[in-house]
């Protein structure tokens, strides 16, 4: 199976690289973008069939290594 983590600051951290894309986006001319926030994805293959142990790996995976979470938050795709 492939999961998917999404990992981003949780809205009421300030985004230093969203605003510096969002500054860039502006400087191009696009001035209906705003609000701009980056994050990361990880992907990653897991040899299993048992959809409920790969979520239980990946969220153990993701809480211990991926994300920090007191300012980042995250969200697991399993395909």
């Amino acid at each position: 199976m492939k999961a998917l983590v999404y990992v981003r600051l949780k809205s009421e951290v300030l985004d230093p690289q969203g605003q510096a894309i969002e500054s860039a986006l502006k400087n191009l001319g696009q001035k209906k973008i705003s609000n701009v926030r980056q994050g990361k994805l990880i992907e990653m293959d897991i040899n299993s069939h048992n959809i409920d142990e790969v979520k239980k790996t990946v969220d153990q995976v993701t809480k211990t290594l991926l994300a920090n979470t007191v300012i980042e938050e995250y969200s697991i795709e399993i395909k």
